[in-house]
């Protein structure tokens, strides 16, 4: 891997770290926040402060971004995934909901390269994808039993289907225009189709300082800044690598739920966390086949 490579690569793992503190900020919310109305929020939040950051940088360039299919499909599956995967989550649980959303995203990512672009992604990202998912499996469930709600399981492939669909559609749009604008302008749209949940469930929860502190957090921190990096190092790797790089979101929160939520953390699922770094080294440090047949 070369040194630009690398830097994209890093980029992308900075955003999925900073995706890791969701679950932990979702903890220290007051009473009364319901997942969707935080999600709601948080698009609204995200989207407002990366336009406003887009256009004192003077990045909002090109208003002809309004007029590309891939924006309004990037916006679409952005508010789908905020409604699926707080959805599934309320009909599985965090865990059976988390492991079928995050692991299923590299496989719908993968198969939109080879079927949509053209793309192979090669035996190194279906072996590091395979160890990653594995690993992301053991750590979330820690080994113990998982009730199935076969409803809540559809919905849940649902959410990676629309995660992998919004990056394969920015993608295309980093190819033309700025980080700051694509993500400022696919989550201003993605807030605006959420908006209506805003009038349907309250926000009183908002005027608490805990309850503002973590939509700020939610907001600025974990889509604003994160979703920026990750664009930046989407702009400059391939899109399955990239959604499988996103795979160190779990570990995030699994590390921030031993330390700061005082969760323990089984030996299955720490077996479990090693098999998802080890799933990305081999992703990220080995070397790339470089020909036509086998792109990574």
């Amino acid at each position: 891997m070369n040194h630009k490579e690398f830097r994209y690569s890093l980029m992308v793992l900075l955003g999925a770290i900073l995706w890791g503190t969701i679950g932990t900020a979702q903890h220290f919310a007051p009473e009364g926040a319901t997942p969707i109305s935080i999600g709601a929020v948080r698009l609204a939040i995200g989207g407002g402060a990366i336009m406003l950051y887009a256009f004192l940088k003077g990045k909002l360039n090109g208003k002809e971004i309004l007029f590309k299919r891939s924006t309004y499909i990037g916006a679409a599956s952005m508010a789908s995934f905020q409604l699926t995967f707080f959805a599934a989550v309320l009909m599985t649980g965090v865990a059976m909901g988390t492991v079928v959303a995050i692991g299923s995203a590299p496989i719908f990512a993968g198969l939109i390269s080879l079927i949509v672009n053209k793309e192979s992604p090669g035996i190194k990202w279906l072996v590091s994808t395979l160890v990653s998912v594995l690993g992301c499996i053991l750590l979330v469930t820690g080994g113990g039993d998982l009730s199935v709600n076969m409803n809540g399981i559809l919905i849940a492939l649902g959410a990676g289907a629309s995660y992998a669909v919004y990056t394969a559609s920015t993608k295309n749009l980093l190819d033309i225009y700025s980080p700051e604008m694509v993500t400022g302008v696919v989550f201003t749209m993605g807030a605006i189709i959420l908006s209506p949940f805003l009038l349907i469930y309250s926000l009183d929860w908002l005027k608490t300082a805990q309850g503002l502190g973590v939509a700020l957090h939610l907001g600025l921190v974990t889509t604003a800044f994160a979703y920026v990096l990750f664009s930046y190092g989407l702009s400059g790797i391939k899109l399955h690598k990239a959604v499988t790089l996103t795979l160190a979101e779990p570990v995030t929160a699994a590390i921030l739920g031993v330390f700061l939520l005082k969760e323990q953390l089984s030996m299955i699922s720490g077996f479990g966390m090693g098999l998802v770094f080890a799933g990305l080294v081999i992703l990220s440090i080995t070397r790339p086949v470089r020909n036509k047949e086998s792109l990574t």
